[in-house]
């Protein structure tokens, strides 16, 4: 799995040379996904997939909430039966 980079407003991972990533703002222990993007080349492999993974496994270790924005993230944190416990 590639690895998951924080910029401290960004979660990115590179497949196949390109990146996708999830914009985020973290406050009170509560990290707000506001969007989730992955290249037109990534769609369709489960590159967001991975992606929304890597973060709920930093979002657990941090112990922080998750409050999804993005349709996306909402989606996939629901239909998580590993990290749907994270929904806040």
């Amino acid at each position: 799995m590639a690895d998951l980079r924080d910029t401290g407003d960004r979660y990115e991972m590179d497949e196949q040379g390109l990146t996708s990533h999830a914009d985020y703002r973290l406050k009170d222990g509560v990290l707000y996904i506001d969007y989730v993007f992955a290249p037109p080349a990534l769609r369709g492999t489960g590159a967001s997939d991975r992606l929304m993974k890597a973060i709920g496994a930093d979002a657990r270790a941090k112990g922080l909430t998750i409050t999804p924005i993005c349709g996306y993230a909402a989606t996939w944190l629901r239909r998580s039966s590993e990290f749907r416990d994270l929904l806040s």
